[in-house]
């Protein structure tokens, strides 16, 4: 089974939808899974030494201090009772999120799941820029990949406007939001849903793939 994940690596929501889908494949195990990663960059505007992430966030959402401060409470409950940690106070800058992109394209396919996690890990529990190229290198290097060749690789221009324009050809193709998934190019799942929502599509999805009996 394919799985394509449409993400951001500074969205909440497409951290807790990364760990409901998770929870559910390790309780189907019918099939094996192959899982593609795919960028979609919320705001490749953003400079790499970021911008202060409060204030960022009530503009963008047109939010007042108290409102935002609601809305992340909120996303960090839902955080929690999926099983994952959201640390808004730790997060002090909207940063962004080409290089960690950049980053999971060239990990291994072995590392690459987790090293998505400790990307989200960096940013949300940490409060790291993700925009910060040794921050990003010193993921890297932690799942075994060259620090040298690394640096090399993230700066190289061909690998970033690959990134770019997935992302620019996920928007035109009618993806406006995520997390957004697709199992085996056939069903497709917008938002963060539950487990029990992904064990029903991933057990729809595997009913497609069965031939028709003649």
């Amino acid at each position: 089974m394919l799985i394509d994940i449409f993400h951001d690596t500074v969205c909440p929501w497409c951290r807790i939808g990364k760990k409901h889908l998770f929870d559910a494949l390790a309780q189907w195990q019918e099939q094996e899974v192959h899982i593609r990663w795919h960028p979609f960059l919320l705001d490749n505007t953003v400079p790499a030494e970021g911008y202060e992430f409060r204030s960022f966030m009530q503009n963008r959402k047109g939010m007042k201090a108290e409102e935002l401060q609601q809305m992340f409470d909120y996303t960090q409950r839902a955080g929690k009772a999926a099983g994952v940690k959201l640390d808004f106070e730790k997060v002090r800058l909207a940063v962004n999120t080409k290089l960690s992109h950049q980053l999971i394209a060239l990990a291994p396919t072995s590392v690459k799941n987790d090293v998505v996690e400790a990307i989200y890990k960096a940013y949300f529990e940490d409060g790291l820029n993700l925009g910060d190229i040794n921050v990003i290198v010193a993921i890297g290097t932690a799942y075994q990949m060259d620090t040298g060749e690394l640096k090399l690789q993230l700066n190289n221009h061909a690998v970033s406007d690959a990134v770019v324009a997935e992302s620019t050809f996920a928007r035109l193709n009618g993806i406006n939001s995520v997390p957004f998934f697709v199992i085996n190019n056939k069903v497709k799942v917008n938002g963060s849903h539950s487990v029990e929502l992904f064990l029903e599509t991933l057990n729809r999805a595997a009913l497609l793939d069965i031939p028709a009996k003649i």
